[in-house]
């Protein structure tokens, strides 16, 4: 009988501490704060509008409007008039490129698919590099046509062959614009030519650029292309044919990595330009300047501006987080993993020692548990101001445990 009861008693406790595993503590090294699951949503950092306002009177500006964006963090440096609606010319060409690297993304084209252009596409007026109805070209010559040369004919071709016309194309280039959040924004070709109602703003030429840049890197080994060649090969025979960029900050200004340049009649001249030094990559949109130079040099001085002013903290967590306790799974501890690195963009010479990172996560979790789910969250604070938080989510899914799963624990434990 006295053996029984401490049998007994011994699968109860194993039993306990299977539903009820010990509770996991952080490093002494990262404070630590116990709460419920945290439900704020992430913030890369505040806004520096208001400080560049203020810092911005030594900055020549010869346009109506500009905005200057670090990239990594999406703060806005300096802007003047920024969401006012402008035609927008051959910058509209960033969101073509957009969809253009999003397709080969998805594998629903590749670099050397044969692209045939429509007599719609040849017909296309403005910049362009003279394709013929017919031709063939392959995917990546059309992108250096457009990115280096602003080739409205390689554009329209290949909005059709992506979406089998241009008018669909463009639905789709309205769609991610809504996306991404531009709210100043319809487009009506996949171009730029001038046409009613075809107009963005500083502000969503930004977001746009940013989207390709940091999604798709690999478009600056187009756009800092500073002269290339084609070939025609038509019934005619095969010619070549000269590229050069529009966007002469690539050779004048030392840290330019591309963009796109555009100008009509109704825009006159306009420029996203991306420009890096020191990990830190600005992106400046000018729209609406008189002349090239004015755009040209307005970017030069805002990225100036931007490179001596403005400096980034980056925290790319190279501390491990501890396991969390699970109940009721498959599994007792839950693997933890940060949604993303930490940067942090200040204008004011921040002495960026003074930043806390304050972990917030629950003592235990219930399963099921699905990986990338959110678990708490790192907070970051410059004395008493939160700058920004990243996600800590779990790296793994973790099943409820069946009744069965918690005996085969107990008997695995006491047996073995």
């Amino acid at each position: 009988m006295h053996s029984f009861l401490s049998l007994f008693l011994c699968l109860h406790l194993l039993l306990a501490s299977a539903l009820f595993p010990p509770v996991q503590t952080l490093s002494s090294r990262i404070l630590f704060t116990e709460t419920q699951e945290a439900s704020d949503e992430n913030s890369a950092s505040a806004s520096l509008e208001a400080q560049a306002a203020e810092h911005a009177a030594g900055i020549s500006v010869a346009a109506p409007s500009a905005l200057l964006m670090e990239a990594s963090t999406g703060t806005i440096i300096f802007e003047k008039d920024s969401h006012s609606a402008r035609h927008p010319a051959s910058i509209t060409k960033i969101m073509t490129l957009i969809l253009i690297f999003e397709a080969l993304e998805k594998g629903s084209i590749k670099l050397t698919d044969t692209v045939t252009v429509s007599e719609h596409a040849a017909g296309m007026g403005g910049s362009q590099v003279f394709l013929e109805v017919g031709e063939t070209q392959d995917v990546e010559t059309m992108i250096k046509c457009i990115s280096i040369a602003s080739a409205n004919d390689a554009c329209v071709a290949m909005a059709e062959f992506i979406s089998g016309s241009e008018a669909a194309f463009v639905a789709e280039m309205n769609a991610k614009a809504a996306a991404l959040g531009m709210k100043d924004t319809t487009f009506v070709n996949c171009c730029g030519l001038d046409a009613d109602g075809h107009m963005t703003s500083a502000y969503d030429v930004a977001l746009m650029s940013r989207e390709l840049t940091v999604r798709h890197p690999q478009i600056h080994e187009y756009c800092t292309i500073w002269m290339d060649t084609m070939t025609h090969v038509t019934a005619k025979g095969s010619t070549e044919f000269g590229l050069t960029n529009t966007n002469k900050l690539i050779r004048q200004y030392e840290y330019a990595t591309g963009l796109k340049t555009g100008s009509t009649g109704l825009a006159k001249f306009c420029l996203s330009a991306t420009a890096e030094k020191d990990g830190m990559e600005l992106i400046a949109v000018i729209m609406g300047a008189e002349n090239p130079k004015d755009r040209f040099g307005t970017a030069a001085a805002l990225f100036n501006y931007g490179f001596s002013k403005c400096k980034i903290y980056t925290d790319e967590h190279k501390e491990p987080l501890p396991d969390l306790s699970v109940k009721k799974g498959t599994e007792n501890a839950l693997p933890l993993e940060y949604k993303n690195p930490f940067q942090y963009l200040s204008a004011d010479g921040a002495d960026f020692s003074a930043i806390e990172k304050q972990i917030s996560l629950p003592n235990v979790k219930d399963a099921p548990i699905k990986k990338g789910e959110k678990i708490g969250e790192a907070v970051y604070r410059l004395g008493t101001e939160k700058i920004g938080s990243v996600d800590i989510i779990a790296a793994k899914d973790i099943t409820q445990a069946a009744f069965s799963d918690y005996m085969k624990k107990i008997f695995l434990r006491y047996f073995s």
